[in-house]
């Protein structure tokens, strides 16, 4: 009997260390979630308490102070209020003067894309019919141009008299 008695202890030994092992992590995980979950449910129904509002913060700063130090913050205050008004108008303005310009350059485009059409539609002069002039003389041409010295038709005055004309000549 002895061996019986030691082959049956021998067996029930694992059976009995094994579930121990596997229902630790199967006990522990919901009593975790569990714990998560109400410390949650407590943190909702206190958010106001654990997160304290600026305003109270600021009442209870401005309470220790003196009331010179108190009017200058509230002249702080409504100094930065003016000037965020102040940003707001001008970012409107910005914004409307963005609208007008995408308005003109939406005119630009139609005018660029009309002129473009026009000229497609008019007739480019040949230009085998006339050589284009290199820069150097076309400069040169107009300077001459300009400053020719223009002939007297008549009689010229040269003290500053006035010139009777007489009768022209015929030519022969």
């Amino acid at each position: 009997m002895d061996l019986i008695d030691q082959a049956a202890a021998s067996d029930l030994r694992p059976l009995l260390r094994g579930p121990s092992r596997r229902i630790l992590p199967v006990l522990v995980l919901p009593l975790v979630l569990v714990s998560s979950c109400a410390a949650g449910v407590w943190l909702w129904a206190n958010l106001e308490a654990v997160v304290e509002k600026p305003e109270a913060r600021d009442v209870a700063s401005t309470m220790s102070l003196s009331l010179e130090d108190r009017a200058a913050l509230f002249e702080i205050n409504w100094a930065q209020q003016k000037t965020g008004d102040e940003i707001a108008v001008l970012n409107s303005r910005i914004n409307a003067l963005r609208d007008d310009l995408k308005g003109i350059l939406d005119q630009i485009t139609m005018l660029t894309s009309r002129i473009d059409s026009l000229q497609s539609l008019t007739p480019v002069p040949s230009a085998a019919s006339e050589p284009p002039l290199s820069p150097a003389r076309a400069a040169s041409s107009v300077a001459r141009k300009r400053f020719r010295r223009s002939k007297p038709q008549g009689p010229v005055s040269v003290g500053g008299a006035p010139v009777i004309a007489g009768p022209k000549r015929a030519e022969p």
